[in-house]
């Protein structure tokens, strides 16, 4: 699941810049490509819940130093290029 939302989250936020650079209205998809790499995250953290529940032990000690690293860096992409039109426009009205 979590593979789908970040897909999601990832087109929302091209969606958002084009609705930018287009000059039309980009909040509504703004905001759900934020939105899109919460739900993102919480399933990741709904996976690694059900493997301690599971006890697999292997499972997170492979994957989850990797994807911890992979989830803050794309966290922070996410949020740096949804929110780029706004300060684009700020910096624009300066």
């Amino acid at each position: 699941m979590w593979v789908i939302f970040g897909v999601i989250a990832i087109v929302i936020t091209f969606i958002n810049l084009y609705m930018y650079i287009a000059g039309k209205d980009y909040k509504l998809a703004m905001a759900l490509g934020l939105s899109f790499t919460a739900l993102t995250l919480c399933a990741e953290y709904s996976l690694v819940s059900e493997w301690v529940k599971a006890e697999d032990w292997s499972a997170l000690g492979d994957v989850v130093p990797g994807m911890e690293r992979a989830l803050w860096f794309l966290t922070i992409v996410s949020i740096l290029l949804n929110i780029a039109p706004i300060l684009l426009e700020l910096k624009g009205k300066k």
